[in-house]
């Protein structure tokens, strides 16, 4: 079995999005490890997104990111984390397939209502920021 981390992010948590996305996770046959709600601090947002740190839209994703509560998940399935990203789809909503969270729920490129690990790598580390190891099963 594989883990990823799923955030719900709070655009969709403002749009009252949360239980669409929660069962399309079922749906798709993950199991849910771990969750909570949190807002994560500015300071807790760029820790997070340090790897876009010298993009240009690092600072509106931190304003954007610590805006408001999110949901984070800790999931886990076979192929876990190639799976959600194909459940999500494409970072920009406009290119996202049809019958994806992005395409269904977003409303901008930055504003696309969830995030998933891209690697492995990624995942480990991404699950150990938002969950200590005695709040999963």
């Amino acid at each position: 079995m594989e883990q990823t981390l799923a955030l719900i992010k709070p655009d969709a948590v403002g749009q009252g999005c949360m239980g669409t996305i929660l069962q399309r996770i079922e749906k798709e046959g993950f199991h849910v490890r771990a969750m909570k709600m949190l807002r994560l601090s500015s300071k807790e947002a760029m820790a997070f997104y340090r790897v876009h740190e010298k993009k240009p839209f690092f600072e509106s994703l931190v304003n954007f990111m610590s805006s408001g509560p999110l949901v984070a998940l800790l999931l886990e399935k076979e192929d876990a984390i190639r799976h959600w990203r194909s459940v999500m789809g494409a970072t920009d909503h406009t290119q996202a397939a049809e019958g994806t969270l992005r395409r269904q729920l977003a409303t901008a490129l930055e504003r696309n209502v969830v995030h998933g690990s891209d690697a492995e790598d990624t995942a480990r580390e991404e699950i150990a920021f938002f969950f200590s190891t005695r709040e999963y099963i």
